[in-house]
């Protein structure tokens, strides 16, 4: 495989008299050997293929050298391994490991690489819903969106009796001038809010919005399709909305209320839910002052507001003094008695809620999703849905091949730093590509464990 390397030696310091010299001048050598895992993972759930059929290509077949599936799956991988610029692509499409995932050693025409590199890439990321003269691939925003859903139900080994579902919003940080951007008083910048939802470590949905918006925008037609596509397929589910006050809106709550769909929000503090818990507070003060350690009680309320609720519901109180002060907190939900009582409810049911938090961590600072540069809304969706099918491949490793493995509960970054940033020889032969990976790998038992894994549920897929 042709390389471009540079002759250029760089001098360190001499070790017991001998010198110590580095360059680029090794030939088919990569950092990321440990990618074939992945690629084993894609094979077991089938992700690039069905992610390349939601985008339409109108390109002469004749003229094009990329098809669209190495062109989605190059860039899925990449940010899987770490590369969240498309400039990494002018080298990375010479690197073996690139071209082995793609399932194709050798570019058909002599002036290109075997996988593309960013020109190709970027214009793939410009794509629009539907193809132009001069932008012919185009992608299907619908398909994506069930796609994600799809992976979610496939990943469940049979029907559950009951799942939950976490809404959250969270910050986008933009430092141009992309369509769509308005200033955010609470986040104290310009950016974009997109709306995450999860079923435990599973992404079900990666909505980019403006933040010039309430949080739960967009939230009731979100959850009504992804709950439409979930009971197509388990029709006796019990599902269960669970996400913080942003969300504790009208029309959310009611929606859920008409759809056999249950819900615990949290609900925000005001002057009458305060005056409503002061009993429980003035006891938790004098606990906490007695014991010196924070204290707590829990009050059950039925509970409406003045003007924006349309009925009475369940509301928990926390009535809890700490640190010297009140800290009163309250949620509203359609779970019964029977779910809980208060206390349970909130600790052991809304709390949990907090888990999904370090997924949005792991999807933003571990495979870039917040990457949204590219000047239209449109692009930075796509860039977007990009870095969530990144995610749900490395979450696909992470639950298939490394549950019994020290890295069961890694984030993607660590997954990445310690299995898949392999540094390996690679040889081409008539007959076989052997990575000679490097043999004081630390991981290298947890690299069989994850094989023999993926292995087996190859043969059983």
């Amino acid at each position: 495989m042709p390389t471009e390397c540079s002759a250029e030696l760089f001098d360190f310091a001499a070790v017991e008299g001998r010198a110590v010299v580095a360059g680029f001048d090794g030939g088919a050598i990569t950092s990321d050997a440990g990618a074939l895992l992945l690629g084993a993972t894609d094979r077991a759930i089938r992700l690039v293929g069905r992610f390349a059929e939601c985008f339409i290509d109108r390109r002469r077949p004749e003229l094009v050298e990329h098809l669209v599936a190495t062109l989605v799956g190059q860039r899925v991988f990449a940010i899987a391994l770490g590369y969240e610029d498309l400039n990494d692509h002018d080298e990375l499409r010479h690197d073996p490991v690139m071209a082995v995932l793609a399932g194709k050693l050798v570019a058909r025409r002599q002036d290109c690489a075997p996988v593309a590199g960013k020109s190709t890439l970027n214009r793939l990321e410009l794509s629009r819903d539907t193809a132009t003269r001069y932008h012919k691939i185009a992608h299907d925003p619908a398909a994506i969106e069930q796609l994600l859903v799809r992976l979610f139900l496939e990943a469940q080994p049979g029907s559950p009796k009951e799942i939950t579902l976490d809404l959250d919003a969270t910050d986008d940080p933009l430092h141009g001038h992309q369509e769509g951007r308005f200033f955010h008083g609470y986040y104290d910048c310009y950016c974009y809010l997109p709306l995450y939802v999860f079923c435990g470590r599973h992404l079900l949905a990666a909505k980019l919005r403006s933040s010039n918006i309430d949080a739960a925008a967009g939230a009731v037609e979100e959850i009504a399709r992804i709950v439409a596509q979930i009971r197509a397929c388990w029709p006796a589910v019990r599902i269960i909305l669970r996400a913080d006050s942003g969300f504790a809106r009208e029309a959310l709550m009611t929606w859920c209320e008409g759809n056999r769909v249950d819900f615990i929000f949290g609900l925000a503090k005001n002057a009458r839910l305060n005056r409503a818990i002061g009993a429980e507070l003035a006891a938790a003060k004098q606990e906490s002052l007695t014991s010196g350690e924070p204290a707590r009680r829990f009050k059950e309320l039925i509970w409406s507001t003045r003007k924006s609720w349309s009925r009475k519901r369940r509301v928990i109180a926390k009535a809890e003094w700490t640190q010297g002060q009140a800290n009163p907190r309250f949620l509203v939900t359609s779970l019964t008695t029977a779910d809980g009582d208060a206390r349970a409810l909130y600790e052991d049911v809304y709390c949990t809620r907090g888990e999904m938090e370090n997924r949005i961590k792991e999807c933003q600072l571990d495979l870039f999703a917040d990457r949204t540069s590219t000047g239209t809304m449109t692009a930075n969706q796509l860039r977007l849905w990009f870095a969530s099918m990144a995610y749900v491949l490395v979450e696909s490793l992470r639950r298939i091949a490394l549950q019994a493995t020290d890295l069961a509960d890694a984030t993607c970054a660590t997954i990445r730093r310690k299995l898949v940033k392999i540094g390996a020889l690679v040889t081409i032969s008539v007959r076989r590509i052997k990575l000679a990976m490097a043999s004081g790998c630390p991981y290298k038992a947890v690299f069989a464990t994850a094989h023999r894994a993926l292995a087996a549920a190859l043969d059983t897929g």
